[in-house]
This record gives C-alpha cells, structure tokens and sequence, in this order.
C-alpha cells in the first residue's frame, strides 16, 4: 500500500472522484488556479452515448474565465434561434442569442465530445485522468482527507493482483454523479420523488425533413399527448426526444420504426425519415436535491449532489457552475487566504440555486407532459398575445442561466439598500451576477468590465473591486481612501470607474465611462460607491464610496491576511 510521498505528507492539494464533464472542469479549474490534483475514474472508455449536449452563456462566461471555453466551442455547433411549435401553430421564435453576454450562442456538441476535449486540457497541464481507478473508502479529520484508490476492470471489481494505493489529500471533491458513492458516505443521501406516468422515448440519427436541418436551430413541439424535441448533435446527427404520459406505451426501448411514426404524427410532416441510429432508448424520471454539498473537508459537485430533470440542458450546466465556484474557494483556502466562511458559503449558494432548479425544471416538465385538454386550450389561446409561450410553459425565461444568484450568501453585504426604489428598476444587488459594460481604457482603447472582473491582473482568484465617481469631481479623493484601506488583501484589485474626463487617476487602472453605461449597469449614477466583485463574477459587496471603513471590516470578515 503506497504511502504519502510528499514532506508535508500529502500527495496531492486535491483528490476528485469521477471523469465526467463536472469533475473534469473541476481538474481544469483548479489547474487554472495552481492547485496539485489528481482526478479518478472508475469508467475505462467514455460513455458511448451523450446525455448532455449544450452550454449556456453564463457556464461558458464562467468556462472563459478558467481558459477553457475556446477550446470547447472550437467542436461545438452554435445555436443562434429556438423554434416552438404548440399543436401544431408555430409561436414564439426566440433568437436565443439575444442576451447581454459575451458568449450569446448556445454551443452544441456531445458529452464525449465535451470530455475528449476537457481530458486533453488537462493533460496538456502535466496531469492526466486515471481511468479505470476507483476510491474504495475515505475518512477525513481536522487536516485532510485519506483516500483508498483500487485498480478495477470494466465491471468495477478491483483488479486481482493490483496493489491497493492510500493517499492523502487536503479536500475531496465528489464528482461521481447521481449514484455516486462519496453523497452516500458522507451521509448525503437524498430521497427522490417520480414522476409518475411520464416516459421519455429517445434517439440519435440522421434526419431528413420539410423544416430546416441547420444545426443552429432548435426545434420544440407541444402535442397534445407531450413534448418532443428536436436537437443537432455531433457528426451530422439530430437528436429526437418524445416526453408523454405513458399510457399505452410499452416499458421497452423503442423501434425506429415507431420513433419515425411519432416524429411525422408531431411534426405534421409525413416525408420525415430517420436512419442510421445509433442510440434508441427509453427512460423514466425522478428528481431531488442533496440537503448539503459539504461536510467538512468533502465537498459534492454536479450531478453527485442532485438528479436532475432532463429539461432545456440545465443540469450539466448547473454542475459546471458547482465546479469553478468550488475551485477558486478551494485555491484561496488552500493559500491560507480564505476565512472559513468563504468554504462555507459554496454549500449554501450551490445548494439553494439547485433546489430553485429542481422546482423550475419539475413545473416545465408537468407543464410540458400533464397539460390536459384544457391547459392546452388554455396556452394555445395564450400563445395568440404572449410573446414567450415557451418561457411559460417551461417555467423560465433564463435558459442561459444569467440570473442564476445567491441572495442569501453568507459573503454579502450591502450597504446601498433603498437604491431599487430610488431609482425604480432592479440594479444588481449582492450575490447578483455583475453585468458587463464597454469602457474606454487609459490607452484609448474600447474594452469591457468583464475583461477585468475575472482573473484582474494575471490573480486567478482575484476579487475585483470597482470605485465609481458618479461623474463627481471629489471622488478621486475618496477612491483613494478606500484604496488604502486594502494593503493587506492584495487580491483585491481595484479598478476606477470614470464618468468624469482627468487628466491623471493615479497608480489604479481607470476605465473611462463617460457615456455612463457602467454607471447605469449597476445602478450607481447618484453617488460615489464601490462595488466588489468576486472571481466568478458575483457581485459580495456594496457602499457608498465615503465609507472605506466598511470595505475594511467586510475583507476582515472573508479573508485571511
């Protein structure tokens, strides 16, 4: 049995248990940020078919801040518009596109596709994903955790012969999804609830019809009998999904046969064809969420902390946010950097924000499956004057998640309140995603916040702080008493916020907003404030700029000088 190898005896910052996309970008998010890991996968070949398929803007906003989403929409196709038909009357083209990101297009590929792609990120960084490897047993105490790892054949029994490896870790990161073995021991266990009556017939094949088969469109129909699908997937082929009440259906995968006849009943076009599949099968649904992502120095990520329902792709997407905000915790920990409420907080944030999921993703399916004759009236009427039908149906305007926010983190303060009303539109608040703006840099040059809220200044955990003059000649004076008061958290990184044309701001980087976009972006045109940013992008902190002292005492809070 191996033992430590490393003086301070750990073998590695981090120990992540499962290969899938999430840990993956777990091992691509802590090597953006330094940290020693090891990844296991009990899995010897990837799966063969791909359940998640997209990404949405913020979980490529956040892939982009870890240099990793490049790489990904290079073996993506780019949706740009969601067609929805309801029996048969086409409603509501959204030109999904259409939101204030960087990165609008929804990427499409395939799960295989999204792990060849994140395992060659991180060996290109030295390490390596050991398939084929499966942790047996953990125990933790006050300093770290001790991990059993076996060899194991395709069947998951250990390897006869293949010595048993003990190693030692400062944080476990369980990454092993739905069934997975780390929830169960650290007594996370959840209860799931069925949907009853509801089956979902599935296939990958080549597609031929009357409507566009351009792989930037989506394509969403609801029936009378359910919901079906229709979604490019990698290498030319298109997935098609049938959610229906199961009455008369048989428990089996289904025929092509049968799938081409569903597909030209839903669509309305007898010329659809179907061939050369390679994937049919059928499924049925449960849901539930963890009570806690954490205990102690073991932490869950994605789909090990919840089961999610297949509606609109959140469930990956949602788990790839699990694994940067953990990331970028487990970095400031591990540097001595972080109070023990920044580790603290991922819990709560992540499991509250699945939680809000779960009931989203549990009313679009019931909307979307349980309908009855007089919903469905109902919604066909409705769909004459609402612009978003789908939004109703589904239960969310926000499939590309840049809403997602955690009004109740344990790391928000604010010290604005009031400033909704007063100026009667919903600004961001803490815990809020901070929304971009173009500004003008020292050199001239256009360039946007979000160029400097992730990784601000080569920090990769950085914490972003933005001084706003509110175009008020005094505030330079106040900016820089409130810089003073950040000497001892030099990861915080100022950045001035100009409304006001100087001739000369001082040593902190200015970005100029004389058009006054940043300023009305957050909210802050009446007065001088400060705004702190956090690394993925979250807003902690609010004040008014002529109060440092507050800035002072809420790094005192969250960080360790």
């Amino acid at each position: 049995m191996a033992l430590a190898s490393h003086p301070d005896g750990f073998d590695t910052d981090v120990i992540i248990i499962g290969g899938g996309p999430v840990g993956l970008t777990s091992a691509c998010a802590l090597a953006h940020h330094g940290v020693r890991f090891r990844i296991f996968e009990q899995r010897t070949q990837p799966k063969p078919h791909s359940r998640a398929n997209n990404l949405w803007a913020r979980p490529q906003e956040l892939l982009a801040s870890i240099g990793i989403r490049d790489a990904l929409a290079e073996q993506a196709y780019r949706i740009t518009q969601i067609n929805t038909l309801l029996n048969g009357k086409t409603v509501d083209p959204i030109a999904i596109a259409q939101v204030a990101s960087p990165y609008p297009e929804v990427l499409y590929s395939g799960q295989d596709v999204i792990e060849n792609v994140l395992t060659r990120q991180i060996e290109t960084g030295g390490a390596a994903l050991e398939s084929g490897r499966k942790v047996v047993g953990f125990e933790q105490d006050a300093n770290g955790v001790s991990v059993t790892v076996a060899t194991v054949n395709d069947d998951g029994e250990p390897v006869e012969g293949r010595p048993v490896e003990r190693l030692r870790c400062r944080y476990l990161v369980g990454a092993d999804g739905a069934e997975g073995f780390v929830r169960k021991q650290i007594g996370a266990d959840f209860a799931t609830e069925k949907l009853p009556h509801c089956m979902n017939r599935q296939l990958d094949a080549k597609l031929r019809w009357r409507r566009s088969t351009d792989f930037d469109h989506l394509w969403f129909f609801y029936y009378p009998k359910g919901f079906c699908g229709v979604l490019p997937v990698w290498e030319g082929y298109h997935r098609l999904f049938f959610l229906s009440d199961d009455a008369g259906i048989p428990d089996r995968d289904p025929t092509l046969e049968e799938l081409q006849a569903i597909a030209r009943e839903v669509t309305e076009d007898e010329t659809l064809e179907l061939s050369d599949p390679i994937w049919i099968t059928h499924s049925r649904f449960q849901h539930g969420v963890t009570s806690r992502y954490a205990e102690g120095r073991v932490f869950l990520v994605g789909d090990a902390g919840h089961l999610t329902l297949p509606a609109g792709g959140q469930g990956m997407n949602a788990g790839l946010q699990d694994a940067v905000g953990l990331a970028w915790r487990l970095a400031m920990a591990l540097d001595g950097k972080a109070a023990p409420v920044l580790l603290e907080s991922y819990g709560l944030e992540r499991g509250g924000e699945h939680r809000r999921l779960d009931a989203q993703q549990e009313k679009g399916f019931r909307n979307s499956v349980y309908r009855g004759a007089i919903k469905d009236t109902a919604m066909g009427i409705a769909a004459s004057f609402l612009p978003n039908i789908g939004a109703l149906i589904q239960g969310t305007d926000d499939l590309q998640q840049l809403s997602v926010a955690y009004p109740d983190s344990p790391l928000n303060e604010d010290h604005l309140k009031g400033l909704r009303e007063i100026v009667h539109r919903r600004v961001p608040h803490p815990g809020d995603r901070a929304p971009d703006a173009t500004v003008i840099a020292q050199d001239g040059a256009s360039t946007t916040l979000f160029a400097h809220l992730y990784n601000p200044d080569g920090v990769t955990w950085g914490w972003t702080l933005l001084l706003f003059d509110a175009r008020q000649q005094d505030a330079l004076m106040a900016m820089r008493g409130a810089l003073a008061q950040l000497h001892a958290w030099e990861w915080v990184r100022p950045r001035l916020i100009l409304g006001k044309a100087v001739p000369q701001a001082g040593d902190a980087t200015a970005l100029f907003d004389l058009d006054g976009l940043a300023h009305g972006a957050y909210g802050v045109e009446g007065d001088p404030a400060m705004v702190l940013v956090r690394p993925d992008g979250h807003i902690a902190f609010r004040g008014p700029l002529d109060a440092p002292q507050r800035l002072r005492a809420y790094c005192a809070r969250i960080f360790r000088e």
